[in-house]
């Protein structure tokens, strides 16, 4: 059996014998008593449910689909809004990083450092992000197989940084379209590091509306579900109050009010599976 790392992220345990935890936010940062709100309602559920909770959103969608989408309120002010959130709702906080610019000032805030699909190959990117000393939570490119990661792995590690986290989001399946491989899991849990399933952009259809991308929500638990009997370590999912009206990827997001039941059954199904 592969004896997975264990590491600390905030006031959490992951890895090697730890329980499920999830990554949850909003997309991108609305507005701060938007985030703030989630944050605030995702932080009261995960102390409830003894859940390990890490909040997410992203100050800046550097890769949306069409330029005049929204973006976000950029780096200064989203990474004061992130702060404000880590010190109001008491949770462990993960931010997307675009450029090795952004890397420095994004550590000083986030306890988790992500690395989106597109850039994962990135090796000055993957680098700066090592050399920080933060958790760095990798996307799985839709373009690369699960073993591909070794490389990635390779690269983050040689700064002395073993605080590394995979996750999956589908790979490309024709145009508009992804597909999870359950094999992925297994695969790229042979590499040691925790391996988490982003359930909501895996349910993506990368620009199915022209210039934004749709979704198909009815598959997030479904999906979820799957992923955790598999044996992921964590899930990924972005979650809003009014999907229908958020200004990024609310065609594949979970209604906020959703997200209790959803994570209470998996849960379950990850305390089954570890008794195995």
């Amino acid at each position: 059996m592969i004896q997975q790392r264990k590491f600390s992220v905030g006031n959490l345990e992951l890895g090697q014998g730890a329980d499920l935890f999830i990554i949850a936010g909003p997309c991108v940062i609305e507005s701060d008593a938007h985030a703030l709100m989630i944050a605030e309602r995702l932080a009261r559920t995960a102390r409830e449910m003894g859940l390990p909770l890490i909040f997410k959103a992203s100050y800046d969608k550097a890769n949306r689909s069409s330029l005049e989408s929204y973006r976000g309120p950029g780096l200064k002010e989203g990474l004061r809004i992130l702060a404000e959130i880590k010190k109001r709702a008491g949770l462990p906080i993960l931010t997307d990083v675009h450029e090795t610019s952004q890397v420095g000032a994004a550590a000083e805030v986030a306890d988790v450092i992500q690395i989106p699909a597109f850039l994962c190959r990135q090796t000055d990117l993957l680098l700066e992000a090592g050399r920080t000393g933060r958790a760095v939570n990798v996307k799985k490119g839709q373009f690369l197989s699960p073993g591909d990661m070794a490389h990635v792995i390779e690269k983050i590690a040689s700064t002395g940084n073993e605080k590394i986290i995979l996750t999956e989001r589908g790979t490309s399946f024709g145009y508009q379209n992804l597909v999870v491989d359950m094999r992925s899991f297994a695969i790229m849990r042979k590499l040691g590091y925790p391996v988490v399933l982003d359930v909501t952009h895996a349910v993506q259809l990368p620009g199915g509306q022209g210039k934004a991308s749709g979704g198909q929500p009815e598959f997030i638990e479904p999906l979820a579900r799957a992923g955790t009997a598999a044996g992921v370590d964590g899930l990924f999912m972005e979650v809003h109050d009014e999907p229908a009206r958020a200004l990024s990827d609310g065609a594949n997001a979970l209604r906020l009010d959703q997200f209790r039941r959803l994570a209470g059954r998996l849960v379950q199904i990850a305390l089954l599976v570890r008794e195995w």
